[in-house]
Parts: structure tokens; C-alpha cells; sequence
């Protein structure tokens, strides 16, 4: 299976040969980067009957905009749609996913509380030190306007349109990169799409789990959403994938890509 972090195609299931958008027996999804790794699970799983699944990881609003305009079957939020976008369109839960705040690892930072995120990223706090840390400045790096994960944590940290970002990168492998490199960075993930190079900080002294997500101690938390039209109808390819993704058997390959089945 080819699933690269651009443009992904992959060989999908269904033996019905049925076509959707333009080409016969394939499926297009467009949307959020941070689902970038609950895609390859769902695509991977669902693989071998005859449907070409592809990804195009383009940021929530970017998704959200392929389904208005007819580009893709599928678009993939970060994000619950808003009030405007559901005249439109439907949103799906397909699972929910913990955004963590990263540091470097060599920060001594180890817990953050609502309080301090929104006083670092409006600017009150703009040195370590006052949480504790060095004495140097925090370089607040966030995603660009449009992304999920970013309004995902503005909503629930009470930052929107406040940020003060020094940076505002467009994938979550960009903040995750940037904050790995940078000893004074601190920015926000995608706890699914985190690795080693990072230290995720506990969030009001509770650790982001699978846990602690589904009994919603872990505040800091946001759905994955599948967006479909309103008032038009899927290709019975589209809803094949989509019945796929939202059935028990997708459950075990939706919690291996590290974040929560929705209860449909």
C-alpha cells in the first residue's frame, strides 16, 4: 500500500464496483493533517476489494471546502462544524482525540493548567521562568488559521483570536518538529501524532490517555469528524467506506492510531 504524507492513494476494499466523483470504484477524503494516522489505519484495514481510497491532508477547513465545492466524497475535520457549515453539510463523530501541549524535552516543565496555557499564548506570561522554568523567553508556535487541531485548542483553553504565535506552521509534524528543535518552543499536537522528540505536559494534572479520554477527565480533547453533503446523497462506494470506518470491526484499527472511537 502506497501512503505517503501528500496526496496518499491506497488500495481500498469493496467488491462492488461502483463509482464515485469521477472515477469508477474509488472514494476521495481531503481534511485535517492530524488524522493523518487514523486514515492509514482505516484505509490499510479496509484494503484489498477493489475501491482506490485516497487522502489528501490538507487542514480541516481545507476539507470541509473539497465537500462544499464537490472535490472530494469525504471531507475529514478536526473539528465539530459550526452552525453555518451544518446548513449544509453533516458531521459524523468518527472518534475523539486528546490535543496535549508539547515542550522540548529539555524543559523542566512537567504540568500545565488552563490558567497558564491562556497566559502564555496571549502573551501574560513570556518567560520560563514564571512557570517555573529557565530564565528565557517562550516562543509560542501554534497552526495556521483554518486548522482543527488550532481551534480545537483555542475553544477549549478560552484563546481564540488571542494567540500570539511566533510561529504558525501548517501540519502537526511542522509544530512537532519545531518544538523538538527549539529549547524555548511550546506548542500543541495531536497526542496520536506525538513521538519521543517532544515532552507532553500533563494538562490540569491529568495525563492524555485513551482513559482519560472517554471519561472526559482529560479536558483537552477534540472529534474526528467525517463530513458528508446534506442533501446529497454518497456514491455507494463513499458510503461503503464510510459504514466501514463507523462499524465495530474499524473499532480495533481506530484505537491503534491512538485516539477513541465515537460511540455511533
Amino acid at each position: 500500500m502506497k501512503f505517503k504524507k501528500t496526496f496518499l492513494t491506497a488500495v481500498c476494499a469493496c467488491a462492488m464496483g461502483f463509482s464515485s466523483m469521477a472515477n469508477a470504484g474509488s472514494v476521495i477524503t481531503d481534511g485535517s493533517t492530524s488524522m493523518e494516522k487514523v486514515m492509514g489505519m482505516l484505509i490499510e484495514s479496509f484494503e484489498g476489494n477493489g475501491i482506490d481510497v485516497t487522502y489528501n491532508p490538507t487542514g480541516s477547513g481545507s476539507g470541509i471546502t473539497a465537500v462544499l465545492e464537490g472535490r472530494a466524497d469525504i471531507g475529514l475535520s478536526s473539528r465539530a462544524l459550526k452552525a453555518q457549515e451544518q446548513e449544509k453539510l453533516v458531521g459524523t463523530d468518527l472518534a475523539y482525540d486528546a490535543i496535549v501541549v508539547v515542550v522540548n524535552k529539555n524543559n523542566s516543565l512537567a504540568n500545565i493548567t488552563t490558567e497558564q496555557v491562556k497566559d502564555l499564548y496571549t502573551g501574560k506570561i513570556t518567560n520560563w521562568k514564571d512557570l517555573g522554568g529557565a530564565d528565557a523567553p517562550v516562543v509560542l508556535i501554534g497552526r495556521e488559521a483554518g486548522s482543527g487541531t488550532r481551534d480545537g485548542f483555542e475553544s477549549v483553553t478560552d484563546t481564540k483570536n488571542a494567540c500570539k504565535y511566533r510561529q504558525e506552521l501548517t501540519s502537526t509534524g511542522d509544530v512537532i518538529t519545531t518544538v523538538g528543535q527549539n529549547e524555548n518552543a511550546v506548542g500543541y499536537a495531536s497526542l496520536s501524532a506525538v513521538n519521543d522528540t517532544v515532552k507532553v505536559l500533563t494538562f490540569n494534572g491529568v495525563e492524555a490517555s485513551e482513559a482519560t479520554v472517554l471519561d472526559k477527565t482529560y479536558k483537552l480533547q477534540r472529534p474526528f469528524v467525517f463530513v458528508t453533503p446534506k442533501n446529497k446523497a454518497l456514491s455507494k462506494d463513499a458510503q461503503t467506506f464510510l459504514d466501514y470506518s463507523l462499524s465495530d470491526e474499524a473499532k480495533p484499527f481506530i484505537v491503534k492510531a491512538g485516539v477513541v472511537p465515537a460511540k455511533n
